[in-house]
């Protein structure tokens, strides 16, 4: 903004206010006989005056240099938006990586739970004969490695949060609960299709043309660096040293026009032109890398869209499959038809089974986020 008013500014006049004293040595004077002794200018010179120059046409100078930095400005709000999505984005990974670590942790707790009621019946089994020392070891050992991971788990929260302390501008020893936010899967256009969408709304693109129309702007500015300026300048004010009486001061003033147009400018003009429009190739290149940057981001966010929600379909498939087999395991091993450890590993494989679903659910949000932000949707 304050660029466009400073080029504004040329519209404007120059004022200003002088003054001045001088004192000169010696003063011409010449001798009339008879009339005696005639000084032409004082010794002492005071002047005092006001000072106005006004551009009146410029050829086009001032017009194209304001159109420049409304240009500027454009581009200026483009890269905020940008960086705005590019934020997003980079809070949705720290986001949804602490909500996975969230359900995990919670995951842990239910799983570390099961394990000591297990641990408690295999104790109760032991003393009456019916289970084993080695079994008991087994559970312990199983509870163990669970907390450590829980341990891990906490620690990587920890750290996850603190990031989000930062992106939130609070203390960084704030502790944050996150809602469990996942999308529910979507119908998509075809990649052909929202790659046409994302070509008519991403910041990129966008910055890529808006560079392209300051480039030829600045061409303009160039071919028109020599062209014509007319200005009106006016001056008055009080000065001594008018004859008769040189010493008193009186009104004077002075109005006129000036014109300047350049000859030669030692050839500035024509190398500034083959700079610009150099830029201007590399802008048209730059144009067509960020088209194509595009719609791969496009093509590949759709794929990952894909294969999140087929990954979704298979791991509750999966969790399913571990909910009956440990509800066969549990039966069998109270009937003495299984061992500890067989219970032990399809508890486990119940618990991955869980995580791996919320996983899939967290991987498939990410990545729909991650396609709007390709197709230039604001997700903020």
């Amino acid at each position: 903004n304050a660029k466009i008013g400073l080029a504004k500014s040329a519209y404007y006049p120059n004022i200003d206010i002088s003054s001045s004293y001088s004192h000169i040595g010696p003063t011409s004077k010449f001798e009339l006989p008879g009339l005696g002794t005639f000084q032409l200018y004082p010794a002492d010179n005071y002047s005092a005056s006001l000072n106005v120059n006004q551009q009146i046409y410029d050829f086009g100078k001032t017009e194209k240099n304001i159109t420049f930095e409304n240009q500027s400005k454009v581009l200026s709000q483009l890269s905020l938006e940008q960086l705005k999505q590019k934020l997003s984005l980079s809070l949705v990974g720290n986001y949804y990586s602490i909500v996975y670590l969230q359900e995990a942790i919670s995951i842990k707790n239910e799983e570390l739970k099961t394990l000591k009621e297990h641990l408690t019946f295999v104790e109760k089994k032991a003393a009456t004969g019916s289970a084993t020392q080695y079994e008991i070891l087994t559970t312990k050992v199983r509870i163990s490695n669970i907390e450590n991971q829980k341990t891990d788990l906490e620690t990587n929260l920890k750290v996850l949060q603190c990031q989000l302390n930062s992106y939130l501008g609070e203390s960084q020893q704030s502790n944050v609960l996150l809602k469990k936010d996942v999308h529910a899967p979507e119908i998509l256009e075809s990649a052909d299709a929202l790659s046409v969408k994302a070509l008519g709304q991403r910041d990129e693109l966008r910055i890529a043309r808006q560079r392209g129309m300051m480039v030829d702007t600045r061409l303009k500015m160039v071919n028109v660096q020599n062209n014509p300026v007319l200005n009106l300048f006016a001056m008055g004010g009080y000065k001594n040293g008018y004859i008769p009486e040189l010493g008193d001061p009186k009104a004077n003033y002075t109005v006129g026009v000036s014109f300047k147009l350049p000859i030669f400018d030692a050839n500035r003009s024509k190398y500034n032109r083959q700079q610009v429009q150099t830029d201007l190739r590399g802008v048209d290149q730059d144009t067509e890398l960020a088209r194509r940057n595009i719609v791969n981001e496009v093509v590949e966010s759709r794929a990952n869209v894909d294969a999140t929600l087929k990954k979704i379909a298979q791991t509750e498939l999966q969790l399913q499959q571990a909910l009956q087999a440990y509800k066969l395991a549990d039966t069998n091993y109270i009937a003495g038809a299984i061992t500890n450890l067989d219970l032990l590993d399809s508890s486990t494989s119940l618990a991955e089974s869980r995580l791996s679903v919320m996983k899939s659910r967290i991987d498939y949000t990410v990545s729909l986020l991650k396609l709007k932000i390709a197709l230039g949707e604001r997700i903020y």
